[in-house]
């Protein structure tokens, strides 16, 4: 992504606020030449997504990229017992990072350790969701609003619920809306910033 804006702009300094998984869409803000000196406090700033957790099974990744690795009946769920699940995961708590994520581990991305077979216990980190809000729910589909800080894992929210529910879930879509005032509605899609910019 950076590389293609660069070839487009002719701008050599160009930097994002905040990575978005390979599988995932939405908003990222990007910034060219002097702006770029503005991305940790772009990164600092509450995030709004949209998910739709598959519960039911499990992947190695947490999300729909992954290898299923468990499978469990989800026919016992009850909506009132997803929304009581949710409770414990507003404001500030310990999260374990996912086992594919950038996170380091004694100077080794966790997903390359991952990748080649080793299995590492990630140290929780401290995150915070300020909003988590059940939208819809569909089995073994449920679809949430998730508005939280910097450093928290979606994917990981999704492993944890799903293992307090006692079925297992993983990420099948995630959709970043808003990054502080900035909003995916207001946003231009890469392509048309291509035909627009490229001359």
């Amino acid at each position: 992504m950076v590389n293609r804006l660069r070839s487009i702009t002719g701008v050599r300094k160009v930097g994002h606020a905040g990575t978005l998984d390979p599988f995932a869409t939405g908003l990222l803000l990007v910034c060219f030449a002097g702006a770029t000196k503005q991305v940790d406090q772009l990164m600092a700033l509450e995030k709004e997504y949209i998910a739709v957790f598959e519960v039911g099974k499990q992947t190695d990744t947490d999300d729909i990229t992954g290898a299923v690795i468990n499978e469990r009946p989800f026919g016992h769920l009850g909506k009132q017992q997803v929304v009581e699940a949710l409770e414990k995961y507003r404001g500030e708590f310990l999260q374990v990072p996912p086992a594919y994520s950038a996170v380091k581990v004694k100077g080794r991305r966790l997903y390359k350790l991952a990748r080649q077979g080793k299995e590492i216990e990630a140290i929780p980190r401290r995150v915070t969701i300020y909003d988590l809000q059940l939208q819809n729910f569909a089995l073994p589909d449920m679809t949430l609003k998730i508005t939280c800080a910097r450093g928290t894992y979606i994917r990981a929210l999704a492993r944890d619920v799903g293992n307090d529910l006692g079925c297992g879930a993983f990420v099948r879509e995630l959709r970043r809306t808003r990054i502080g005032d900035y909003r995916v509605e207001d946003a231009m899609r890469v392509d048309n910033f291509e035909r627009d910019f490229s001359g």
